[in-house]
């Protein structure tokens, strides 16, 4: 459905529209805003975090830290979305329009390792209450959900929270995490996935009060199918009652893609998701009305300079990185660096979600600095990383270089060899294959050349594999020029037949 990093997926409906947030991380901005109206076709309309706060944490890139697991819901009239950085504690934000303005950060419960927060506003009752879980990495827990009671208005929780399952004492269970939180048929319910973002499953908790006794149940799980680890996300209804689960699967380089799901209720009132629990690979549209063909934007013409929704910092972002002009084409400044030589430790690369699909990613280069040593490129860009661009050499010349640096070493090193680029300007390619395989070339005039070994892209911890555009240039004093990129293009490859 959306084949690509849209991590830890969670969806709600509006009247007609329906509306997903997935994790960001580090990166800026963040918590992206996809709309659809057929859970089919989905574009990305905004985000809904500017900045990461505090601003100082996220100076440098923190790639799997930041905003991890958001829920997203739609009460009194405001969106609302819900978030756990494990560093810090769980946050709120909401808006009366997805588009916005959302309101700032607001720490709701202070913390290290309180993640995947989720609140319930009880419309029988009048009362509102959160679950969270817990990463381990920070907190010494996890496999176990804390329920709270809120402030009607998200503002505070109410209580020190108690213990409401504990996956230790479930035959079987580790890393319970995730929840989501819901009433229905006069039960609270708890969808949240277990086992792993690689080996999991999709469990589900019920009981007649919020503070438990729950029941468990499996309901979803890999079985004889091709979808590893399928859970964690969010079951939403359409206008004419049908009930859908949307959930990730883990997919290496290509971080956590978003499957749609059918979903039932069974006669004895459990959720049955899939075909009898398992993943279903095609299945009949939902019974909405049919929409055109869709998906978030790759490609970017950058008009004026400006760059489409579809990218995202490594950090927070600084006046200056990126400059608006009169044409076409994005301008970035050669920010001066003494991590030059490490592309994961910069915070002024653009970035955008590697696709899902073999796929074909194009951009023209020119280089604008008389700096040398001042580089700029097209990266692929994970715990190891990839990239071919253009440099300023010592003797003035300007060269297509292709470097990389493995997920063990502090420092990138030639992929291939250097060539001179007489007019400063080249189109770079990168064919992403089967299994994250990157084929690299270039076009410096004379028609296209391949160049250094195949990649094989890498996450992060927790973040699929980057496509990158950087700019930068060595320590030093004064303004050291820039780069321009014009006419980004991802196009789909056709799969090759066997011999």
């Amino acid at each position: 459905m959306l084949d690509a990093d849209w991590s830890d997926p969670d969806v709600v409906r509006v009247g007609d529209d329906f509306y997903l947030t997935a994790s960001s991380f580090g990166r800026v901005p963040g918590l992206p805003l996809l709309h659809s109206r057929d859970l089919v076709n989905w574009t990305l309309v905004g985000h809904a975090l500017q900045r990461l706060e505090p601003a100082v944490e996220f100076r440098t890139p923190r790639h799997d830290c930041g905003v991890w697991a958001p829920s997203l819901r739609h009460h009194d009239d405001h969106f609302w979305i819900f978030w756990g950085d494990p560093d810090q504690g769980i946050f709120q934000i909401n808006a009366s329009q997805i588009r916005g303005p959302w309101t700032r950060p607001h720490l709701v419960k202070a913390g290290k390792g309180l993640i995947d927060p989720c609140p319930l506003w009880d419309e029988e009752t009048g009362e509102a209450y959160l679950v969270h879980a817990w990463a381990k990495s920070r907190s010494g827990v996890k496999n176990r959900l804390t329920g709270h009671r809120m402030h009607p208005q998200g503002t505070e929780l109410l209580d020190e929270g108690e213990l409401i399952v504990d996956g230790d004492r479930i035959p079987g269970w580790f890393t319970l995490e995730g929840p989501k939180l819901y009433r229905h048929d006069g039960w609270f319910w708890i969808l949240a996935p277990a086992g792993g973002v690689e080996t999991g499953w999709q469990g589900a908790f019920r009981s007649r009060g919020f503070f438990g006794p729950y029941e468990e149940k499996i309901v979803l799980e890999q079985k004889d199918t091709q979808v590893n680890g399928p859970h964690q996300g969010g079951w939403v209804r359409t206008p004419s009652g049908e009930d859908w689960f949307l959930h990730f699967q883990q997919k290496g380089a290509y971080g956590r893609v978003v499957h749609l799901q059918p979903m039932r209720w069974g006669t004895d009132g459990w959720p049955v998701i899939g075909k009898e629990g398992a993943p279903v690979a095609v299945h009949d549209r939902p019974d909405l009305p049919p929409q055109p063909p869709a998906a978030p934007a790759t490609d970017d013409d950058f008009p004026g300079g400006r760059f489409g929704r579809q990218w995202s910092w490594t950090a927070n972002p600084k006046d200056g990185w990126a400059t608006q002009h009169s044409g076409d084409g994005l301008r970035l400044t050669c920010v001066r660096s003494a991590d030059a030589h490490d592309l994961r430790r910069l915070p002024n690369v653009l970035t955008q979600r590697l696709p899902g699909t073999p796929s074909a990613v194009e951009v023209e280069l020119k280089l604008h600095s008389e700096e040398p040593g001042a580089r700029a490129g097209l990266a692929v860009l994970g715990d190891a990383f990839s990239w071919i661009g253009l440099q300023r050499g010592a003797d003035g010349t300007v060269q297509f270089v292709h470097r990389f640096a493995e997920g063990v070493a502090e420092q990138e090193r030639d992929a291939g060899h250097p060539r001179l680029a007489p007019e400063g300007r080249v189109r770079l390619r990168i064919e992403i294959g089967a299994g994250a395989r990157c084929r690299f070339s270039y076009d410096l005039g004379a028609g296209p050349r391949p160049s250094g070994p195949v990649f094989a892209a890498t996450p992060w911890r927790w973040v699929g594999a980057l496509l990158g555009l950087f700019a930068l240039a060595p320590v030093g004093s004064g303004h050291a020029g820039a780069a321009t990129f014009t006419h980004f293009r991802i196009d789909s490859l056709s799969p090759v037949a066997p011999e």
